[in-house]
């Protein structure tokens, strides 16, 4: 999923309007934004703060999920900077919060729009597509081809093809198990997706009984840990109901793009979860 070019440019209005060089340098450097080229003369004069922005955002991919990434905790340091602003008052000056509340709510309404929602000084994605951007990322990371296919799929045919969506989601989340056992050298045959997950999920310590009783928060830990042997289950069973590869009577009702984004952001969440884990947690000796 994409940034558009128009949040893109409400940030740099506001940071050449703003905010000062070495702001914008220790913002983007914090986000390991790397200095791009600097933009190209237009014959319009730019000046510095702008030319600065411009340079970061050539740096950047705005159709990479880790570069979107980069971009939006760069944007969600400025907006939380709004935020704060709102409802305070200065005895040496006579302007309200009137121009941050404004400028926030611009921001709020752009990021909608594009697919996030700025949430207490972060940026989350609330679409599907956005959801899946990570797990994009990752498997880009993997150099799994396969599993970026199951995901632009999946992108196409949540409002196209609910049914589609729901049987590549459950797709999805096969094939991320059997990349994380075939990564830590574990065997797998012809199990079922919820019996994939068990193995993996062990293999990963995320098993219910992987956490000490004398963990904190040990109950709430295991009672997480279950529901993602739940969510397997659960995307197991509405694809058998709902989605493709299955013959279902004819007369059976279909599901609309709304059940759609349930399933892909279920599968979303659970593939970048384990992935993310899988990559934090080198594999132990028995595992090989």
């Amino acid at each position: 999923m994409e940034i558009s070019r128009r949040l893109r440019n409400l940030l740099m209005e506001y940071l050449s309007a703003n905010s000062v060089l070495r702001e914008i340098e220790d913002e983007f450097e914090s986000a390991e934004v790397p200095l791009g080229p600097p933009p190209e003369q237009t014959g319009l004069q730019q000046g510095q703060r702008r030319q600065l922005v411009q340079s970061y955002y050539n740096g950047l991919d705005f159709t990479a999920p880790a570069d979107i990434r980069k971009f939006l905790t760069v944007l969600a340091v400025f907006m939380g900077n709004l935020e704060r602003q709102i409802g305070q008052t200065y005895p040496w000056s006579s302007t309200d919060d009137t121009y941050p509340r404004q400028q926030l709510d611009k921001f709020q309404q752009q990021l909608a729009r594009d697919g996030y929602e700025y949430r207490s000084g972060t940026i989350v994605p609330v679409t599907a597509a956005a959801r899946l951007a990570d797990a994009k990322a990752i498997a880009e990371q993997f150099d799994a081809a396969h599993i970026t296919d199951q995901i632009k799929r999946i992108e196409a045919s949540i409002d196209a093809d609910p049914a589609l969506a729901i049987g590549t989601a459950k797709e999805l989340v096969e094939s991320c198990f059997k990349t994380i056992l075939r990564e830590r050298n574990i065997a797998y045959d012809k199990e079922d997706l919820p019996q994939l997950g068990k193995k993996a999920f062990a293999s990963l310590k995320l098993l219910p009984d992987d956490v000490p009783d004398a963990a904190k928060g040990a109950k709430t830990i295991r009672v997480l840990l279950s529901n993602l042997a739940t969510v397997v289950q659960g995307l197991a069973e509405v694809r058998s109901l709902y989605g493709t590869g299955h013959g279902r009577d004819g007369k059976a009702r279909g599901v609309s793009s709304r059940h759609a984004r349930l399933a892909v952001g279920a599968a979303s969440a659970l593939v970048t979860f384990a992935f993310q884990t899988h990559l934090e947690s080198p594999a132990e000796s028995g595992d090989k």
